[in-house]
């Protein structure tokens, strides 16, 4: 009887002739997309809360929850609706959950747009809207996305 490892080499031989030659495994970034809605306030202390979803070229989505908070020179109320979040290339989607670290300066009336990046790590996310309400400040806090 031959040994279990010369019947694996054996079986790995003759694998390309029965077609069952090992596929390579797939190496690359995955391009991730944000869609948010996001609502909240300042006086001093910022926060707001939100939910959107992550869909990823490599067919992944998922449903999250964001929720920011931080501190600074900020007064205001606004919501964000039809935002959008580009990551950068990450592995998976589930790089994408945890706390990112942010930093701004922001200003509008009435209708507002905005612009912000925000990282994790190595991993970074552009996010752009256009909102309702009125701010100004500066503020530092995070991004927190999850489930």
């Amino acid at each position: 009887m031959k040994r279990p490892s010369m019947m694996f080499a054996a079986l790995l031989l003759a694998a390309p002739m029965l077609g069952l030659a090992p596929v390579p495994a797939q190496a690359g970034e995955v391009d991730c997309e944000l869609r948010f809605n996001l609502s909240g306030w300042s006086v001093f202390y910022k926060t707001a809360s939100g939910n959107g979803t992550i869909s990823c070229d490599n067919g992944q989505r998922m449903a999250v929850r964001i929720e920011t908070k931080g501190g600074g020179l900020s007064f205001g109320k606004s919501t964000i609706e039809n935002g959008v979040g580009e990551f950068s290339g990450v592995d998976s989607i589930n790089d994408l959950l945890g706390t990112y670290v942010s930093a701004e300066a922001h200003a509008g009336a009435v209708r507002s747009s905005k612009a912000q990046v925000v990282t994790k790590g190595e991993v970074s996310l552009a996010l752009a809207g256009t909102g309702k309400g009125w701010d100004i400040g500066v503020a530092f806090g995070k991004f927190v996305i999850s489930r």
